[in-house]
C-alpha cells in the first residue's frame, strides 16, 4: 500500500462517449467499458488505501440526453449494481449513494437500496455514487431542511449547511479528478470542493486505470496546498 494522506478522491466520468466515437463504436460501449474502469479504480482505491471514492455517475442535466441513452444509463446502471454486488461485497467495499433517488425507476430504487442495505457495515473503500445528482440542487435542498428545522438565520453557520449536505457524514474530497480534458466543474460538489485539488486529464474514463490514478496522486503530493494562507 502506498503511502498517502488522502482521505477522499472525487470524480468526475467523463469521454465515455468521446471514446466510443474515436473506436468508431457506438455510445453504449463507451459507457460499459466505463463500467470497466470504475470497477478498476474502485479496486486501485482499496489497495492504496483510499477511504472514500465519490463518483459522478448521472447529473440532474443528464435527463436531458435522448431518452435512448438515458433509459440505457438507468439499465446499465441496475444492472452493473447487481452483477457487481456480490463481488464488491467480498471486497469489502461500502456503497453508498448522493442525489435525489425519488425520480429513479422503483426497480432502480430497489437496487440501490439493496446495494446500501448489503454493503453498509463493509470496512473497505466508502463508494459514493452520485445518482441524479446536482450541486445546486444538493444545496438548495439543504437550505430547505434548515428553515424547515426552525434554526434562526443568526445560528446557520457553515457546519451547519455542511450538516444538511448528502455527503455530511464524511470528509471533504482532497483531489477532484476530471478526465477528457474539459476545465469545468460541471455542477459538482461545490460546496465540498472549496479546497480540492482540481486535476484534469485528456484520457477519456474508458482509459482511466490505476497508473493513472496513481499519477494524480503523486501530482497531488507535488503541490501545496495553502488553503488562502
Amino acid at each position: 500500500m502506498m503511502e498517502n494522506n488522502i482521505k477522499h478522491i472525487a470524480i468526475i466520468m467523463d469521454g465515455n462517449r468521446r471514446w466510443a466515437k474515436e473506436h468508431n463504436l457506438p455510445s453504449a460501449a463507451g459507457h460499459k467499458k466505463g463500467v470497466d474502469a470504475l470497477r478498476s479504480t474502485v479496486r486501485a482505491c482499496n489497495d492504496i488505501g483510499i477511504k472514500y471514492l465519490t463518483v459522478y455517475a448521472f447529473s440532474t442535466e443528464n435527463w436531458n440526453r435522448k431518452k435512448e441513452e438515458v433509459d440505457f444509463l438507468m439499465d446499465l446502471i441496475a444492472v452493473t449494481l447487481k452483477n457487481e454486488l456480490d463481488e464488491m461485497h467480498k471486497e469489502g467495499v461500502k456503497i453508498s449513494f448522493i442525489g435525489d433517488l425519488t425520480r429513479l425507476s422503483s426497480k432502480l430504487q430497489e437496487v440501490t437500496s439493496d446495494a446500501q442495505k448489503k454493503t453498509k457495515n463493509n470496512n473497505g473503500v466508502n463508494l459514493q455514487i452520485a445518482l441524479n445528482y446536482g450541486a445546486r440542487d444538493e444545496i438548495t435542498n439543504a437550505v430547505k431542511q434548515i428553515v424547515a428545522s426552525g434554526i434562526s438565520a443568526d445560528k446557520v453557520t457553515q457546519d451547519t449547511i455542511s450538516a444538511h449536505l448528502y455527503t455530511k457524514n464524511i470528509p471533504d474530497p482532497d483531489i477532484l479528478i476530471r478526465t477528457g480534458g474539459e476545465k469545468r466543474v460541471s455542477n459538482y460538489l461545490l460546496w465540498q470542493i472549496a479546497y480540492s485539488e482540481v486535476i484534469v486529464i485528456d484520457s477519456y474514463w474508458p482509459e482511466f486505470d490505476k497508473a493513472k490514478l496513481i499519477g494524480c496522486i503523486n501530482e497531488f503530493n507535488s503541490r501545496n496546498r495553502r488553503y488562502g494562507k
